[in-house]
């Protein structure tokens, strides 16, 4: 399996607006086995995003579906930048 965790800051006022487009966008990704979007509490613009995938080619080939492409081409004004990132191989658990 192949997972990341990542944080996105979106730009002053736009966490809320930011947060809606990406949790609309989540249609099927053909591998994805977790998907998880979280405001990050200590931060007013900070977002943590977590994903787990059967491997690292099917999160690859998931930036390349119509509707992420189309979900990124919205958020993409909103977004800031982006902090922490960490790829991790997750061997189990709770919806995995």
């Amino acid at each position: 399996m192949h997972g990341l965790i990542g944080k996105m800051l979106a730009a002053p006022g736009k966490r809320e607006e930011l947060l809606a487009i990406m949790l609309e966008g989540n249609d099927a990704m053909p591998g994805c086995i977790s998907y998880v979007i979280a405001r990050d509490p200590a931060s007013e613009d900070g977002i943590w995003i977590t994903e787990v995938w059967d491997s690292k080619e099917s999160h690859a080939a998931s930036l390349q579906l119509p509707h992420v492409q189309a979900t990124i081409a919205r958020a993409k004004p909103m977004i800031a930048g982006f902090g922490d990132y960490f790829a991790t191989e997750p061997l189990g658990g709770i919806g995995v």
